[in-house]
């Protein structure tokens, strides 16, 4: 439960947490080592200079009890030890402190309280809160005196340059740490960019560089990026080559149903259409992302001109207002999502009576949404429907003509080639599905 909540106060990337784990060891060594020192070497120091001040301060209480009464203190202190540097005056029992007064940091200070009565027994309060003054109450035949002498005499004066000293080299090494640690971590970065510009259907040049498990990491990345794209890239002659050939009989079974009588010509006619828009389909799932390169676009525009082209193939489609206060264009590949806007806008129509296309541009994310009126599909089977040849029958009517099931598998496709995601959802204001292909700007 602890480290659960201290989780969500850890820094998130990968620099920060290794400052993190510089800083912390340097400034949790510097704390020990800074508490060490003042209570072996300090406070030895302030115990050695206050036993030494201890044989003073009874040397100068047996010079004022030998004062012939209060007044005289001062003056016979100054001519029989003035060479002590220690002032003695007689005070009033309620000019004396109730308590041993010192600053809450001063750590000498709590040796000086502690060792001063217990070498001094006539000693009965010490007062360090002057600035470089140590006043000691002691008690003498004349009642209570006031013994003041400089605090350098008692305690080390210096101990601020440990502490700077600390700060000046623990600050130089750990910006040296810093720097070194900031040139490791840019090939880890340039590696992340790298894998990321590939997920979203970009080309980035490459090389491994680093330390030798980050170039182990890259040279795997760049294994994996070779046998995607040739993979890819022999799926898509394979079935380029195979849609080609398959264009040819069927262009001669058109010519052979043109001799045919009209009521048999219709019934083929319409079979050979059909094979026609497979084979359509087939090539456009194989090309996928993978045709062009991602350049600056106006969404409103790529929409709007999708929507035109639907209009004009006879589609009840429309543009809804536009939403979100982004402005700008937003890098895609042009011809890759206008085939998947095409392809929600079909099946749009194909399953209900009219489509509706809405954009969503922000600064953070860009969302062209398609609704229709449909019967819309199940939530629990909207995962199966994006999947390749998949036909919700039972769900989506066929009056309009079938497809092969790639429709929503191309548009997901595209969409994670743009680093994005294709959600399906119901649509409140038309009742049918709802097509959210959602891009990070």
């Amino acid at each position: 439960m602890f480290f659960g909540w201290l989780k969500q106060y850890m820094p998130r990337s990968l620099y920060a947490r290794a400052v993190l784990i510089l800083l912390l060891p340097v400034v949790v060594l510097q704390i020990v080592v800074t508490i060490l020192f003042l209570t072996r070497h300090f406070e030895d120091v302030t115990r050695q200079m206050a036993a030494t001040v201890s044989r003073e301060l009874r040397l100068v209480l047996n010079v004022a009890n030998q004062a012939r009464d209060r007044a005289a203190i001062p003056a016979r202190v100054s001519a029989q030890v003035g060479q002590l540097d220690m002032a003695a005056a007689a005070v009033d029992q309620a000019e004396v402190p109730v308590a041993d007064m010192r600053d809450w940091y001063d750590f000498s200070g709590r040796v000086i309280v502690a060792r001063l009565p217990a070498e001094v027994p006539a000693v009965m309060v010490t007062d360090l809160t002057e600035d470089r003054r140590v006043h000691v109450y002691a008690a003498s035949d004349h009642g209570p005196v006031r013994l003041s002498f400089d605090r350098r005499r008692i305690s080390a004066s210096n101990p601020h340059q440990l502490f700077v000293n600390m700060l000046f080299f623990g600050g130089i090494v750990t910006v040296i740490a810093i720097l070194y640690l900031r040139n490791q971590l840019r090939p880890i970065k340039r590696l992340s960019h790298a894998a990321e510009a590939f997920g979203r259907g970009r080309h980035e040049p490459y090389t491994p560089a680093g330390a030798l498990e980050v170039r182990s990491a890259g040279n795997a990345f760049l294994d994996m990026r070779a046998r995607i794209e040739r993979q890819i890239e022999q799926r898509t002659l394979m079935l380029s080559g195979v849609s080609h050939d398959l264009r040819t009989p069927l262009t001669r079974m058109r010519l052979s149903l043109s001799m045919l009588d009209d009521a048999e010509r219709e019934l083929l006619e319409q079979d050979v259409d059909d094979m026609q828009q497979m084979l359509d389909a087939f090539l456009n799932f194989v090309k996928g992302a993978g045709e062009g390169e991602p350049v600056p676009v106006d969404p409103h525009l790529l929409v709007s001109e999708a929507v035109e082209d639907a209009k004009r193939a006879g589609r009840d489609v429309s543009v809804a207002q536009a939403e979100g206060d982004g402005t700008g264009e937003v890098k895609l590949n042009a011809l890759t999502m206008r085939r998947a806007l095409d392809n929600l806008i079909s099946n749009a129509v194909r399953y209900g009576a009219r489509a509706e296309v809405s954009v969503m541009l922000s600064d953070k994310a860009l969302r062209i949404r398609v609704e229709d009126d449909g019967p819309g599909i199940p939530a629990d089977r909207r995962e199966e429907a994006t999947r390749p040849f998949t036909r919700l029958d039972p769900a989506r009517n066929q009056d309009q003509g079938g497809g092969v099931g790639l429709g929503l598998a191309i548009a997901t496709d595209i969409a994670r080639a743009h680093g994005g995601v294709l959600r399906l959802g119901s649509s409140q204001r038309m009742g049918g599905l709802q097509a959210d292909i959602v891009i990070a700007r």
